[in-house]
């Protein structure tokens, strides 16, 4: 986790929270979506050491949809490296969602977290403060 912070000791920058992949493993999909959610509705950045599953980013997003209000909270951004590669595992996999999550994610709210560039091994962001 990573904040910065002023004279007065209130926090005055952007948090981010790195959360590795043991710690993931231990929790259900509604727990990491939980989680997830949770903290980037609080205005920090998360930062997952292995990516959901796709399953889980389909229900991140949609439960994201049913909690974006326009005065509280206006959603998510995701971004994702590597990018699933069709070659390595097949429609099959895809469809049944055991497509391999060894894939850095960084997850923030919309209104804070910009994409700059994005290949198949670099993710370049803009965050600003809220």
């Amino acid at each position: 986790m990573v904040e910065a912070t002023t004279h007065d000791g209130e926090a005055d920058g952007v948090r981010m929270d790195l959360i590795s992949g043991a710690r993931m493993d231990g929790l259900t999909s509604m727990e990491k979506i939980r989680l997830i959610l949770d903290s980037v509705r609080d205005g920090d950045i998360v930062v997952l050491e292995r990516g959901l599953t796709p399953d889980e980013e389909s229900r991140l997003i949609e439960v994201t949809m049913t909690e974006i209000s326009p005065d509280d909270f206006s959603g998510i951004e995701i971004e994702t490296y590597p990018r699933p590669n069709s070659s390595s595992g097949g429609l099959i996999s895809r469809l049944t969602g055991s497509e391999e999550t060894n894939k850095l994610t960084v997850i923030g709210p919309a209104d804070q977290i910009e994409t700059i560039e994005k290949d198949e091994e670099f993710i370049s962001t803009l965050v600003s403060r809220q």
